[in-house]
């Protein structure tokens, strides 16, 4: 049987994986992360389609076939415990808007990447996205005891880059020529991590990030309701006059 650098078979290293990150739900207040099904596809393919969401992967998804086939590798992916794909669910609407998945597992040495993240360009930079990070973060360190949270990007993504940075990762570098991407150019991956001593800070940020989230969301629909609420009496001021209410001004001139 096939063993890897420590000697451990293939199998065991498998088993060990399996037992130390198990497909679970993640809920918080503006998102829950559930273990990816077929029963997502649908839901996945009405936000999932726009170029845009593809640019930096490794594979574009245009079609409704192609996103099933997405899912379907996923699931396939998962199988030996080495990766766990989960869907990203928005908890107001209750519908599918990314996925995600944590992969490259070691239960070994209690590290997993964070990574295959994909969110509908309606749904980036907001609370969303914060919380499914936040979640995925605490899991892994809080209840799964991680020394290592690691991510990876193209290192022409500034955007993804300056995103890891700001939720407090740490680059560490580059791998150079190390993947072939959907159009043919060689892709230089940047690495970046979190560790257990600093958890305890990015988790502090992340959670203040998603305070001023809610602040904010407060405040557009206070803003919102007041808005509405002088449209109404507007429309009340403006509005005609009731038959019975008309012919008594007529008939009573005063």
């Amino acid at each position: 049987m096939p063993t890897n650098s420590i000697g451990r078979s293939e199998c065991e290293t498998s088993l060990a994986n399996r037992r130390w990150v198990e497909p679970v739900v993640l809920q918080g207040q503006w998102v829950r992360l559930e273990p990816l099904a077929l029963d997502h596809v649908a839901g996945l393919t009405d936000v999932g389609l726009e170029a845009e969401i593809w640019r930096w992967m490794p594979i574009a998804v245009q079609t409704p076939g192609e996103m099933r086939t997405l899912v379907e590798n996923a699931l396939s992916d998962a199988a030996d415990g080495s990766q766990v794909p989960l869907a990203t669910i928005e908890q107001a609407s209750n519908r599918p808007v990314g996925s995600t998945r944590y992969l490259n597992i070691d239960g070994t040495n209690r590290r997993l990447e964070i990574g295959w993240t994909w969110i509908s360009p309606r749904w980036q930079r907001s609370a969303i996205n914060t919380e499914a990070k936040l979640l995925m973060m605490r899991h892994a360190f809080d209840t799964l005891g991680a020394l290592r949270v690691e991510f990876k990007t193209d290192s022409l993504n500034e955007r993804s880059r300056n995103a890891l940075l700001g939720i407090g990762a740490i680059e560490e570098g580059t791998l150079r020529n190390h993947m072939i991407t959907q159009g043919g150019r060689r892709r230089h991956s940047v690495y970046y991590s979190v560790i257990e001593e600093e958890w305890p800070r990015i988790r502090q940020q992340l959670e203040a990030r998603l305070a001023r989230h809610a602040r904010e969301a407060e405040a557009a629909q206070a803003a919102y309701t007041a808005q509405a609420a002088q449209a109404a009496a507007a429309e009340s001021a403006h509005a005609p006059a009731a038959p019975d209410e008309a012919a008594e001004r007529t008939n009573n001139p005063g």
